[in-house]
């Protein structure tokens, strides 16, 4: 498993190529996506770990990895982060159990920057 680091270089220098050759369709749903989780009535953490919570129970690693990022940009403790992903656990059920280990394995590279999950 890569590091935080190393997922939002990965992640940016995508996100590049895919917008390079993008229709304007796929700009909007871009635009779109990140419009939804700015500060509103909800607060930009809440959206952050509700998104956390779907990216889970929908068991896609990589949304899982950025928005534990961005929850932990946000202020999220452990805590929050550990209640969001049981509510995940309670919709998604156990096959989401993979996913909360890779989850909290992530987390420890957030919170350590320079380690990997291999390191725990």
């Amino acid at each position: 498993m890569e590091n935080a680091a190393d997922y939002t270089k990965r992640r940016a220098t995508l996100n590049d190529q895919v917008l390079s050759k993008a229709d304007l369709s796929m700009k909007r749903f871009f635009a779109l996506d990140h419009d939804m989780y700015c500060e509103g009535a909800l607060s930009k953490k809440n959206k952050e770990l509700m998104g956390l919570v779907a990216s889970t129970v929908l068991r896609c690693n990589d949304c899982i990895s950025y928005h534990l990022i961005e929850s932990v940009e946000q202020g999220a403790t452990d805590s929050e982060i550990a209640e969001a992903l049981g509510i995940a656990l309670v919709v998604g059920g156990s096959i989401t159990i993979p996913h909360l280990r890779q989850a909290m394995a992530f987390l420890d590279t957030i919170e350590r920057p320079g380690s990997t999950a291999s390191d725990i």
